[in-house]
Order: structure tokens, then sequence, then C-alpha cells
């Protein structure tokens, strides 16, 4: 009997949040991400990277990826006095991306954000395992897009 293809999977949640709504209007469907991505698959790490803003409806939102069976990471949301806000997560999921590599044999990427492009090549050369990235196609970095072994388009089949 073949064993199970170990992968890890890392979503970054404001931006696959803003993108889905920008380019669809619609929410990402993260249960058909899971069947689409997990099934059949040993998921060895599933983090999903959010801002914590304290809010309820927030609160019940990372219950319910718990319960899908992501990790959920927060960083404290931060209103700087000039207006604008952090709660970047680029350098953790980096981070915890090249520790989790070498320990499967894919990694899955949900961003369009085109700092990642430089972490999936190097996972990819470092590696050798395939690094799928999932995005809105027309707002991920062309970058990214290249540097993937597979880009999945976020369609209709995973929103909501």
């Amino acid at each position: 009997m073949n064993r199970a293809e170990r992968v890890a999977i890392f979503v970054d949640v404001q931006n696959v949040y803003y993108t889905t709504r920008q380019a669809f209007g619609r929410h990402f469907d993260y249960y058909a991400f899971w069947a689409r991505f997990a099934a059949g698959r040993d998921v060895v790490v599933a983090n999903a990277y959010a801002v914590e803003r304290g809010d309820p409806r927030q609160r019940q939102f990372q219950n319910i990826l718990r319960g899908i069976g992501f990790s959920v990471k927060l960083k404290p949301y931060i209103q700087r006095s000039d207006g604008s806000a952090k709660g970047d997560w680029d350098v953790g999921i980096a981070l915890d991306a090249m520790e989790a590599a070498p320990a499967v044999e894919r990694l899955v990427l949900v961003s369009g954000d085109g700092d990642f492009d430089l972490l999936v090549e190097r996972i990819r050369q470092r590696c050798d395992i395939p690094v799928d990235v999932v995005g809105v196609e027309r707002l991920t970095a062309d970058s990214l897009i290249r540097a993937a072994s597979d880009f999945i388009a976020i369609d209709s089949s995973l929103l909501r």
C-alpha cells in the first residue's frame, strides 16, 4: 500500500480575504480548499495566519478554521498614528515554511503576495519538493506564479 504524500499548507488569510473580495466579491471557501488540497494526503502542518482584532465574528471564523484542521496563528492588529495599519505575517510564514519543507513532499502556499517568490524558489531548490501556489490569478504577482511548481487559480470552486 502506498503511503500518503506528506504536505504542509500555509494560508495568508489577509491576502486571500482581500483578493477574493476584490476580484469576485465573494469569500474563500476553506472547506472546499481543504477537501481539494488535504484529501488523501498526510497534512503535517496546516497554518492559517491572521491578524487579531478582538472581534467576535473574527473569533468565530478562527474557530471554524481550527475545526477544519488549521492551526491559527495570530498577530495583533496595530493601528498607527498616521491611520495606516500593520498586521503582516510574511516573515512568520517564510520561517515556518522553511522549517516545515524538509519534512514534507509538497508545500502549498495560499497567497498572491510577490514577497513570497524568493521563498518558493529557495524551498524548491534546497528541498527539491514542489511548491503549489493558490491565489487569485489577476491579483497574484507574476514573479510568484513563475516561481511556483504549479499555480492554481482561485475560481468559483474555491469560493462561497
